[in-house]
């Protein structure tokens, strides 16, 4: 499972996925990619899931790249716990995905067959996504 080696804090606030994603908005290492278009937490078992099934379409051919990577903790309390007594233990992995965010990429495949394996990969994604293409220019 995907997890930082090391985290400056143990556990995190929760947050908002508000807004614009800041980096990562292009196809910058493939030649297709899946971009979400909306927000929200994609979780460590869900990037797993892409990656693997990813792989499976591509067989050896071309190459994937995975944009995203899980560093904020999830925290949660044990079942059947009553209310207070502080904040849960971290549990799970999650990368937070803003709009506009390319989330993986594909290489050295054409186009038709670069659609179906990243349209494979979306089936897995909690969010909806788009292909997109590199930009000639």
């Amino acid at each position: 499972m995907l997890m930082p080696k090391k985290t400056k804090y143990r556990k995190v606030q929760k947050g908002r996925v508000r807004g614009l994603a800041n980096g990562a908005r292009t196809v910058a290492f493939g030649d297709y990619g899946l971009i979400a278009t909306e927000g929200g937490r994609i979780t460590a078992r869900q990037i797993e899931a892409i990656r693997i099934t990813m792989g499976r379409k591509m067989k050896k051919v071309g190459e994937l790249f995975l944009r995203i990577f899980p560093q904020k903790p999830i925290t949660k309390k044990p079942a059947e716990v009553r209310m207070g007594k502080g904040k849960g233990s971290p549990e799970y992995w999650v990368a937070v995905v803003k709009r506009g965010r390319v989330l993986c990429e594909v290489k050295g495949v054409d186009r038709e067959y670069a659609k179906k394996v990243l349209q494979s990969a979306s089936y897995k994604l909690p969010l909806k996504t788009k292909f997109i293409e590199r930009d000639s220019s």
